[in-house]
């Protein structure tokens, strides 16, 4: 029996999962990722507590559509096809506004962190160049005089380390993830369709994303001078 049970286990661990394929199948055409979500209600997207003019969409609704972007390839672009006959079209507006708005906050508060990172980073970068040559220029004194030059040398190594190679790569991931979420293309639809894009609808759309990167860097250079 015990046997048994631990070559169950060793075939559970053995088993290999089918990524390429979930996305060909449900997500990307042509180099395009749509996801599909199904709206039954004007409140499905946007909070009830929301008042007018200050909408907020649902939680559940951001996550969902986080947790779909976040496994298709951080080179395709994301199309949000909202699948219903529910709303009307000032709805419709209002939620495409709402989208836009929270998602262009959102990459906003990721740079925030990103730079808030890079402070620190150029912080503990310094810091470990001078505590090393502070055991350098110490190295005839005695260890327990130069005891806490040897602590600062490794907080700060350690610091830049996980940075380099934990904290940085989340940060550069999470920074692509909300800027291809802020760049998000919201359709409607009626009935659900899988979109076959053509190679001027792929054209179309890179060109309109190009366009608005570049409107939000002029925007961010004009309010930096």
């Amino acid at each position: 029996m015990h046997n048994k049970r631990r070559k169950i286990i060793k075939l559970f661990e053995s088993r290999k999962g089918n990524l390429e394929h979930r996305l060909k199948k449900d997500y990307i055409r042509n180099g395009i990722a749509t996801i599909p979500y199904r709206v039954l209600d004007y409140h499905d997207i946007i909070r009830t507590c929301s008042v007018k003019g200050y909408e907020t969409p649902n939680p559940e609704f951001v996550d969902c559509i986080k947790e779909a972007a976040d496994v298709t390839p951080t080179e395709c672009p994301l199309v949000l096809n909202l699948v219903g006959d529910c709303l009307s079209h000032e709805e419709k507006k209002t939620i495409k506004d709402t989208i836009q708005d929270y998602f262009g906050y959102n990459l906003g508060m990721v740079e925030k962190e990103e730079k808030r990172h890079k402070k620190v980073f150029i912080l503990m970068f310094f810091g470990l160049l001078i505590s090393g040559v502070l055991l350098w220029l110490t190295q005839t004194m005695e260890e327990e005089s130069r005891e806490l030059f040897f602590v600062l040398f490794w907080f700060m190594g350690d610091t830049l380390c996980d940075y380099i190679f934990l904290t940085g790569h989340d940060l550069r991931h999470d920074r692509r993830l909300a800027g291809r979420l802020a760049s998000v293309k919201v359709v409607f639809s009626d009935t659900f369709e899988k979109q076959d894009y053509t190679e001027s609808d792929v054209k179309e759309l890179y060109s309109e994303i190009e366009k608005d990167v570049k409107e939000t860097i002029q925007v961010d250079e004009h309010t930096n001078n």
